[in-house]
């Protein structure tokens, strides 16, 4: 019996967890916070990864973080924009060079565009969408929308976890430094089937979805994307608010498709989130139902989003929603 515990600390103190830090013009993507988090879970010496276009500043911010035992930074052009081919060249070449055990990723669009081709040419099953870390090898994650938990446990030799940021707090700054690293990604696992041509991306004022403390979201009862005005309008009156929109908003057209909330679009868990016109489908509620509070505006008493929500108000959204805007900026 003393000899098996004490084989199971080696196998525990040989477990090494990769994380990949995601950035974009030097600032970090708040889910790598949440990622570490989950991180941290696994109860293992937690190396870090940044690639690309990296500042000192950023080198020095995310080397403080609590728990960070060593920070890789590859300082590469060619990994600038997050091409997947080569992202996944330089995760590949990383967790063999750490003698990784776990590879870990917030699920984001850049993730989730990366890690399942680390994960083939690792030949392992990636575990998507983690919820909850019970042990380094058990996990939780949503199945059906998120109507069912399935609780995973991976056998593979090398763990690779994309992790809901939702369900994890973001991971704290301390006063020590870790181990920075630099490394080179090598010239040979290139495949050069792909380059970066250019990024059109819409500018605006607002916080983003996934960072917004309040988010308005309008759905088929919108009814046309003219109607979204108002939703903007009641947005600004709160610090850090934006807009949102269900799938059947998106696919009409009334607003971009960036916009989307739910299974196929951004899941998010603001401080407060305000459905306007949404009848609540289970792949929209997979969305935003972590949201701390949720204030539902329906005509329909029996629409599904009120059997999330914390207050519900049955009501012509057209009379209700300009009222409660000028309630809000009186």
């Amino acid at each position: 019996m003393f000899r098996i515990k004490n084989v199971n600390k080696i196998l525990q103190r040989s477990n090494s967890t990769l994380v990949f830090f995601e950035h974009k013009n030097n600032q970090l993507n708040p889910s790598s916070l949440n990622a570490f988090s989950a991180a941290t879970k696994l109860g293992n010496p937690i190396t870090g990864l940044l690639t690309g276009n990296v500042s000192k500043e950023l080198v020095e911010k995310v080397s403080s973080l609590q728990n960070l035992k060593k920070l890789l930074v590859a300082n590469d052009k060619k990994l600038e924009n997050n091409l997947p081919e080569n992202l996944a060249s330089l995760i590949l070449q990383s967790t063999k060079e750490e003698s990784a055990t776990h590879l870990v990723g917030a699920a984001t669009a850049v993730v989730k565009n990366t890690l399942p081709r680390v994960a083939a040419l690792l030949d392992v099953s990636q575990v998507s969408d983690v919820i909850e870390v019970i042990s380094n090898d058990t996990f939780k994650r949503p199945i059906y929308a998120g109507n069912a938990i399935a609780t995973v446990k991976s056998s593979e030799a090398v763990k690779v976890l994309t992790v809901r940021s939702t369900a994890f707090p973001p991971a704290t700054f301390g006063d020590s430094k870790a181990e920075v690293k630099e490394i080179q990604l090598k010239e040979q696992s290139l495949n050069g089937k792909s380059e970066f041509v250019k990024e059109d991306l819409q500018k605006s004022d607002r916080p983003s979805l996934t960072a917004a403390r309040t988010i308005v979201s309008g759905g088929r009862g919108m009814k046309n994307g003219e109607n979204f005005k108002m939703l903007y309008e009641l947005a600004d009156c709160f610090e850090s608010g934006t807009v949102g929109a269900s799938r059947a908003a998106a696919d009409a057209g009334w607003v971009s498709n960036d916009l989307q909330v739910g299974q196929t679009g951004k899941i998010v868990a603001p401080e407060l989130y305000v459905a306007v016109g949404v009848s609540g489908a289970i792949q929209h509620l997979a969305g935003m139902k972590d949201s701390k509070t949720i204030v539902s505006i329906n005509k329909d008493p029996e629409a599904p989003i009120f059997l999330v929500s914390d207050y519900g108000l049955v009501d012509d959204l057209f009379k209700a929603v300009p009222e409660i805007t000028k309630a809000l900026k009186n």
